[in-house]
């Protein structure tokens, strides 16, 4: 019974939710990066290229022979190297540190946007200078003396 309330303890505090949270959304959206990069950027490379169709299905057979595609090598049963599919992968992980990067960057601006400066700036009131009861000067708040009339200063604020 002990261990069932220290699970049920860890498992609804705050920040075990909002990480699951954070992990489901960070899959969704790692779901639409990649069909962006499947779906928009390789078919724009290939364009651009005129010779790929598909990143994808690059490959280099080791055996020495010439092969239609990638699924012929895996049926022939050849050994063979596919960097296609990483040189995707690593496609796909830069356009998501990218997008993830320009979304921090505008949570941040968010979070950190005029009208919280603004507000900030209204929340920080300087509070008034003490002045010396004698000459009547600013001192410092903490100060026991008064620089320019050499008063001892019994209060303190």
């Amino acid at each position: 019974m002990k261990i069932f309330k220290e699970f049920k303890d860890f498992a609804f505090k705050g920040n075990v939710i909002d990480m699951a949270v954070g992990v489901m959304i960070g899959g969704a959206f790692g779901k639409i990066v990649t069909s962006l990069v499947n779906d928009m950027f390789m078919p724009l490379l290939s364009l651009i290229t005129g010779k790929m169709n598909n990143i994808a299905s690059l490959f280099v057979p080791l055996d020495g022979n010439t092969y239609t595609s990638l699924d012929a090598v895996k049926e022939a049963g050849a050994p063979y190297i596919a960097y296609g599919p990483f040189l995707s992968t690593v496609i796909d992980f830069l356009l998501m540190a990218v997008c993830i990067f320009l979304f921090v960057k505008l949570i941040t601006k968010l979070r950190n946007g005029p009208l919280l400066k603004k507000e900030a700036a209204e929340a920080e009131v300087k509070p008034e200078p003490r002045l010396c009861p004698y000459c009547k000067t600013e001192i410092h708040v903490e100060a026991t003396r008064c620089p320019h009339c050499t008063s001892v200063l019994n209060e303190t604020r």
